[in-house]
């Protein structure tokens, strides 16, 4: 005889196939719709970090160049400083120089002459009662109350270099 319970199973087993077959496709709808949507996101993802790659160097292009901007700024500072520098000290060079050339007239024959020049050019200056003194490096010194005139030898070739102005630059100038 047969059991009722395996004849249960028994007409069961249609239902429960259909049920399987119904679960397996669900399940493998469900790991297809996984996998897209799986596959949508890594595509998003990956495509978010490419744009995030760009943007990162775009940015650091653009930091590069203004880094080298920076940097060809700081170099073209230095050398004009290091250009002034130099040029200063050629400017220093020629007042001493100059000074040193100028101070040796006191030793020529015609330096009286010179000097009397310079106290009559004081006079003019200062009016015929200023004192008159001679400076020990050359040349002359002339005080009126209230006002002086430096005629020295130093004086007037300090003088005549701020004449020249940016004239003295084309004495080194290329």
């Amino acid at each position: 005889m047969r059991h009722p319970a395996h004849a249960a199973d028994s007409a069961l087993e249609p239902v429960r196939e259909r049920l399987l077959r119904s679960a397996r496709a669900d399940a493998e709808e469900l790991l297809a719709r996984t996998d897209r949507e799986t596959e949508a996101l890594l595509e998003g993802a990956r495509a978010q970090a490419a744009a995030i790659l760009e943007d990162a160097r775009r940015q650091g292009e653009a930091d590069a160049a203004q880094g080298r901007a920076a940097g060809l700024t700081r170099v073209r500072r230095t050398i004009r400083a290091r250009e002034l520098d130099i040029r200063r000290q050629a400017y220093e060079e020629l007042g001493r120089s100059t000074a040193e050339r100028v101070g040796g007239l006191r030793h020529r024959p015609d330096y009286p002459a010179m000097r009397d020049r310079l106290a009559r050019r004081a006079r003019q200056l200062l009016g015929p009662d200023c004192e008159i003194a001679e400076h020990p490096s050359g040349g002359i010194v002339a005080r009126a109350p209230g006002r002086r005139a430096d005629c020295t030898l130093d004086a007037l070739a300090a003088r005549a270099l701020d004449r020249l102005g940016a004239e003295t630059e084309t004495l080194w100038a290329p």
